[in-house]
């Protein structure tokens, strides 16, 4: 049998019962289009997370108090652990191939000017912020690099800050209160956004100075440095390792750099999308058990035109090719349905929710189309087998 009449008589069984080759075609277009909109769905989320830590340059590296490893030892060294200090972060910034260095202090407090109050975020930071952050003044200038003893009572107010208490009144040289503490304004910050549900211009910067005695803290919450693009980031953890080690008499911290939060964020998101792939995947497996009723019915329909096939010469493996590919189309048609029509709803979605990320990936779709003919090539075997063992004279008798 040549493949033109195996094409031709596995179309025309298929158009001789339409309706229910398109409910077939249906359930198996409904299985691949959930694949490609939870792939999206998974995959815009990923591509929005990796985006958010990037925002603030690759080139990170992040200190924090405390030894987040175990190594069995007694309890009484946890009370040795010192804390954070101002004058730890101006030495790692002498490090070799250590472009910036910004204490971090974070917290949240009620902000007031004149008759207007709100509670914002405050970040307590250094002078060196905008550049290792990459943020930028619009209005003013930064805080400046006053000695970490002395620091002036001066703040940056962010974007949305700055019109909540001002308006469209300059508060360039205003005095507020952060706090219950007075600072003057010296500067506006641009528009950043949100980070993770947290708005960066509803945000006050100050000195960290300011910052640990308005929470009352002794010790820093973490220590950012950005460091040269072509620096050696093993060599610099080394020297900010054996830095603050002979500092603080042992390893009382912990390094983290941007590189280990983005292998580990990408690798959680990429199960994630493959596990809400999966979800969609249930669906095409629906879809393949009703391409082996359907497969079943017809073989069981159509035991008399096996018969005369078989009685003409057809040979085992022609009859068992005809049902799969019958199986093959059925499913292929309906995966190229189901391409289209979750293509088109994830582009929906993006339209009806600008807000949520969504992100086809053409990797994803062409996994679902060999997915969905891989699911009829499976649903059509056994039918197939069954088709091409029934004996030509009984087949025959069916009629």
């Amino acid at each position: 049998m040549r493949l033109k009449d195996l094409v031709g008589l596995s179309v025309g069984a298929l158009r001789a019962q339409r309706l229910r080759s398109l409910l077939t075609a249906l359930g198996i277009a409904v299985g691949v289009a959930a694949v490609v909109l939870l792939t999206s769905i998974g995959e815009g989320v990923h591509r929005f997370v990796l985006a958010e830590f990037t925002q603030f340059g690759t080139n990170l590296l992040a200190v924090v108090p405390g030894k987040t490893a175990t190594f069995g030892v007694s309890g009484g060294i946890i009370s040795t652990v010192r804390p954070l200090s101002l004058s730890d972060a101006a030495a790692l910034a002498r490090i070799n191939g250590v472009v910036g260095a910004v204490p971090v202090v974070q917290g949240n407090a009620l902000v007031q000017a004149a008759r207007r109050g709100r509670r914002a975020f405050v970040f307590g930071v250094g002078p060196e912020a905008p550049a290792v952050w990459k943020i930028n003044v619009t209005t003013g200038q930064f805080l400046p690099a006053d000695d970490q003893g002395s620091a002036r009572a001066f703040v940056v107010l962010g974007s949305k800050l700055r019109d909540e208490l001002f308006g469209r009144e300059n508060p360039l040289g205003q005095r507020i209160r952060v706090g219950g503490d007075r600072y003057r304004v010296i500067g506006v910050m641009a528009s950043k956004g949100q980070f993770l549900g947290f708005d960066l211009d509803d945000a006050v910067y100050l000195p960290a100075a300011k910052a640990l005695e308005l929470f009352n803290r002794e010790s820093l919450m973490e220590i950012d440095l950005l460091y040269e693009p072509n620096a050696s980031l093993d060599r610099l953890v080394a020297d900010v390792k054996r830095l603050l080690i002979s500092r603080h008499g042992h390893e009382d911290f912990t390094i983290i750099t941007q590189k280990q939060m983005l292998d580990v964020l990408s690798s959680i998101l990429n199960v994630l999308t493959l596990a809400v792939g999966a979800l969609g995947g249930i669906s095409l497996l629906v879809g393949g058990v009703g391409v082996l009723t359907i497969m079943t019915i017809a073989v069981s329909e159509r035991t008399a035109e096996i018969g005369l096939l078989r009685a003409l010469g057809a040979e085992k493996g022609q009859i068992v090719k005809l049902f799969l590919g019958e199986a093959v189309v059925l499913a292929g048609i309906g995966g190229l349905a189901g391409l289209v029509l979750g293509v088109g709803l994830a582009q929906i979605l993006t339209t009806i929710v600008p807000a949520m990320p969504v992100r086809t990936s053409w990797g994803y779709v062409v996994v679902g189309e060999l997915l969905a003919l891989v699911v009829g090539l499976a649903a059509g075997v056994l039918p197939a087998r069954r088709a091409a063992e029934l004996d030509p004279l009984e087949a025959l008798r069916a009629e």
